[in-house]
């Protein structure tokens, strides 16, 4: 099950209007104070720059939205940057728009289409993850179906992670947790029986 979308990596994209130059960055943020650290960050490495213009989502159904014009005309620069990531349905991320004044006005218009742009493509150079429910199973099977085991890898929607031999074997497997029920049915026919299940990590990513 998908919980939300967030972007894949930090990444950062240049592009320069009428002799302005924008920098957009871009980052994955899981809270509030997360996504004003790397404001702050940007902030200060730009600290000659005219404009850093911030925004950010946090929360798995956007609970928390802000941004600010950082003194552009009102409306011209933050609230695209803002309005762009939520078409988009991202969450958990922040972006910054730095503005270096290339000596001529933009107009609102063109202010609204630097910012967006800008944003964008700072976008499109991080990609976007879709970040869904995952469970890790450790359990001890027989080493008589080992074999079967891995042959299924392929065919079931599980992954094989860490083995460890001893009596028996310990083996890792890592699925959506939407497919649990039906793993665990597969590991019982295996087995005549559900193999002892030692630990259940329930994550998301």
């Amino acid at each position: 099950m998908i919980r939300y979308r967030t972007v894949k990596k930090e990444a950062a994209a240049e592009t320069e209007f009428q002799r302005s130059r924008f920098i957009g960055y871009i980052a994955h943020a899981a809270s509030r104070e997360a996504a004003e650290d790397y404001v702050r960050r940007i902030r200060t490495e730009h600290r000659q720059a005219t404009h850093c213009v911030p925004a950010y989502i946090v929360g798995e159904k956007m609970e928390l939205m802000w941004t600010s014009d950082d003194g552009e005309p009102q409306g011209t620069s933050g609230p695209p940057i803002l309005q762009m990531l939520e078409r988009e349905g991202l969450t958990n991320v922040v972006c910054v728009v730095v503005r270096y004044y290339g000596g001529t006005k933009l107009g609102t218009g063109g202010l609204v289409r630097a910012y967006t742009q800008t944003a964008k493509e700072a976008l499109e150079a991080a990609g976007i993850r879709e970040v869904r429910e995952r469970t890790i199973l450790t359990v001890h099977v027989p080493y008589a179906i080992l074999g079967k085991l891995q042959n299924l890898e392929g065919e079931q929607p599980f992954t094989i992670g860490e083995i460890v031999y001893g009596e028996d074997v310990k083996i890792t497997l890592q699925l959506e947790t939407r497919y649990l029920e039906r793993i665990e049915g597969v590991l019982s026919d295996l087995n005549n029986g559900m193999p002892r299940v030692l630990e259940r990590r329930d994550l998301l990513f």
